[in-house]
């Protein structure tokens, strides 16, 4: 199936909503309870909706949705925005299966013993200290696809994914930073 003209267009004005709620003034603290309200509200909904989009077997465009309203909640909520990663997680179904034939000698990360809501940030902040054209191998128990979707979102075009090893049990990739 493919997305028509009004599809598209329906995308970017919600798109379009959701990064004006995160350039909204700080809400007052009466209001505070009823933003965080509508916020979680709003995010449980966007995650049946991806969910049925994956069940269209739209899955790729669900994880490319879910992974830019990452990018804007949080900045708002970490707690939702958790949420969204979690869920993001839960959409992802299948892997590249593919080996990499020459490797340099990049340092290598591995989140395998972290709890899984502290490894996202680590990897961003290790990727971020990354010079134009260092990688790091990320180590990791399962399939981070929906951390290569989030990278998408925030800088896209910035980083290479590279899979070096695709489980069962260990996945490898190689996250190199682009040149500017």
């Amino acid at each position: 199936m493919v997305a028509g003209p009004h599809d598209k267009r329906r995308e970017n004005a919600a798109r379009s909503r959701m990064v004006a709620m995160t350039q909204m003034e700080t809400p007052q603290i009466s209001d505070a309870d009823s933003f965080t309200d509508g916020l979680h509200a709003l995010n449980r909904l966007l995650i049946v909706a991806l969910r049925a989009l994956r069940d269209e077997g739209q899955s790729d465009r669900a994880c490319r949705i879910a992974a830019e309203a990452w990018s804007v909640v949080r900045k708002v909520s970490e707690k939702e925005a958790e949420v969204l990663t979690a869920a993001l997680h839960g959409l992802v179904h299948s892997h590249p299966k593919k080996k990499e034939s020459i490797m340099s000698n990049p340092q290598q990360l591995d989140v395998r013993d972290l709890p899984p809501p502290r490894r996202h940030a680590l990897i961003f902040e290790t990727c971020g200290k990354l010079g134009a054209g260092d990688a790091v191998i990320l180590v990791n128990d399962h399939d981070p696809k929906p951390l290569y979707y989030q990278f998408q979102a925030e800088y896209p075009g910035r980083f290479g994914w590279e899979y070096v090893e695709s489980g069962p049990d260990v996945w490898q990739v190689r996250i190199t930073r682009q040149a500017a």
